[in-house]
């Protein structure tokens, strides 16, 4: 018995792609967002006695930078940090930016 088969289809190899460049966003955005991230970590450090206050604080800044980034799941935990009691001394938000900015800097590595 021959072990190769023979049909006759016809194999078609497609071309391996390119890795896409990482994704940059406008200054304008980069400024809007560092911006809206920095006055919200200043006012809950001010309002951490107030969580109502706070907890509306953060929910308007995940909106405004799911608004600017887009859909980023780097956004959650942020939100997550911001509702524990204390960590509003923390610039929370501003690391989210740091490390949105700085993921999206890194090239994926191509699938072989």
């Amino acid at each position: 018995m021959d072990p190769t088969i023979e049909t006759g289809k016809e194999i078609v190899l497609a071309p391996t792609t390119t890795p896409q460049p990482a994704k940059r966003y406008s200054r304008g955005k980069v400024a809007i967002a560092f911006g809206v991230a920095a006055v919200s970590d200043v006012l809950s450090i001010w309002i951490t006695f107030l969580p109502p206050a706070q907890i509306a604080v953060d929910f308007a800044t995940a909106l405004v930078l799911f608004w600017v980034f887009g859909r980023r799941w780097a956004l959650l935990p942020g939100f997550i940090a911001e509702a524990i009691p204390g960590v509003g001394v923390f610039p929370v938000w501003v690391l989210v930016v740091l490390s949105i900015l700085a993921y999206d800097g890194f090239k994926k590595p191509a699938r072989s």
